[in-house]
């Protein structure tokens, strides 16, 4: 119907729904093309008409044989006063170039919507959005602490789901398959008639994010929080990965103007260990030197960060401690501090390396090291030493920090050889 040029409301009347269900559909599934008819130069410049500029395109000085660039089909990509006119009827509805009878002479930017291409999409979010658990990580933690414990000291998923019916938020048969996954503490070692059976091909499950985590915290409110609240201490959030399933580092990086940095050794990748560092740090540092330390964070949005009102209030109490704030998805330019620091624990510990073997005093040992490299952006201070003239020497204390001699600094991997 959009190619024979109905309205949005005749569309809606055939189909019996809401124009706004139409319209919502035609702009969600719509897709630009510049292609042009095969006569026809691509110039979609809104000075193409009038333009005299001509050997715009050094390359073809030589041997093109055009009078005008602005009939030459590279004319867009190299002239620096290109500005891209944008055709009227895009503004009116149906916002669409199906139907217009000036398709084939037109030379700009089109826009169609095709319902073939709109189907295989809807298809794909139709299985992407059943991939995966249904499950936050509230539930997931709820699920652990009753299973684990029991499962542990010897009794079955079916005893236990029995036993606990009112405490039940899944069936016995999604336990099995959380176990199986690695979901849960327990492990398939501790049932003894599963480990019996050959194991099923199946694909990797993992745990579904609840994103209403990131409602009021993504980067725009950030960047309002700190226009708020100028002065305050950002901090930058992220985990470096040694192998697949091993032990990671939690990494804190201080913004500004002192370039500190944190790194925490975890034993698995999950939402608990980093809640359990943030709470260790709170009760080593006391609320007030924590909020002046941590009161602004800034994370991307993997699955260990996603619990984040745990991460913000105190254990045993209501009392908020900091801010969480997410990145934008794929967008890890916005913490670009935190990326940058990780060269230097990349020169200790290179990718694909196993951090299985190491201990919180190798890592402390490492950011020593790495924290006592002095900076050019610093005026040649290193970054511990910034942060001992912004802080104190107590604080450094408090964060097992201490200087390293620069002649002793070493950043290769045989400074944690055993």
């Amino acid at each position: 119907m959009l190619d024979s040029n109905h309205s949005i409301s005749e569309i809606a009347q055939e189909l019996d729904k809401a124009c706004s269900t139409i319209s919502r559909e035609i702009a969600k599934h719509s897709k630009i093309s510049t292609k042009v008819h095969y006569h026809r130069v691509p110039n979609r410049c809104i000075h193409r008409f009038n333009c005299n500029k001509s050997y715009l395109c050094s390359k073809h000085y030589r041997i093109c044989k055009k009078e005008k660039c602005s009939i030459c089909r590279e004319c867009n990509d190299v002239c620096p006063d290109f500005l891209e006119e944008i055709c009227s009827k895009l503004s009116k509805s149906p916002k669409v170039c199906n139907g217009c009878a000036y398709v084939k002479k037109c030379t700009l930017a089109k826009l169609f919507y095709s319902p073939q291409s709109a189907h295989d999409e809807y298809r794909t979010m139709l299985v992407e959005a059943r991939e995966g658990v249904n499950l936050t990580f509230l539930e997931q933690n709820h699920i652990d602490e009753l299973f684990s414990p029991l499962l542990i000291n010897g009794q079955s998923i079916h005893h236990i789901w029995l036993n606990n019916k009112n405490e039940m938020i899944r069936c016995e048969k999604s336990i099995y398959r959380y176990v199986a996954k690695n979901l849960l503490s327990a492990r398939n070692i501790d049932l003894p008639r599963v480990i019996r059976r050959k194991p099923r091909k199946t694909n990797p499950i993992q745990c579904k994010i609840d994103k209403s985590c990131y409602v009021n915290r993504d980067y725009s409110c950030f960047k309002k929080f700190i226009c708020e609240n100028p002065g305050v201490q950002i901090v930058e959030m992220d985990t470096v990965e040694g192998v697949k399933g091993g032990k990671v580092l939690l990494t804190l990086h201080f913004t500004g103007l002192c370039d500190f940095m944190l790194a925490f050794i975890r034993d698995r990748n999950t939402a608990r260990s980093v809640i359990d560092i943030f709470d260790d740090l709170y009760e080593r540092l006391g609320e007030d030197l924590f909020k002046k330390l941590f009161a602004c964070i800034l994370t991307d949005r993997g699955t260990e960060f996603s619990n984040p009102i745990a991460l913000e209030t105190a254990p045993n109490s209501a009392v908020s401690r900091c801010r969480i704030f997410y990145c934008d998805p794929q967008a890890a330019w916005q913490k670009p501090n935190v990326e940058l620091n990780h060269g230097f624990i990349r020169r200790v510990l290179p990718k694909g390396k196993s951090f299985n073997h190491l201990t919180q005093e190798d890592v402390n040992l490492m950011m020593n090291h790495i924290n006592s490299y002095k900076r050019k952006k610093l005026n040649d201070l290193s970054p511990i030493e910034a942060m001992r003239s912004i802080f104190s020497e107590e604080v450094l204390d408090l964060l097992n920090a201490s200087i390293i001699k620069p002649n002793d600094i070493v950043l290769s991997p045989k400074l944690l050889k055993h």
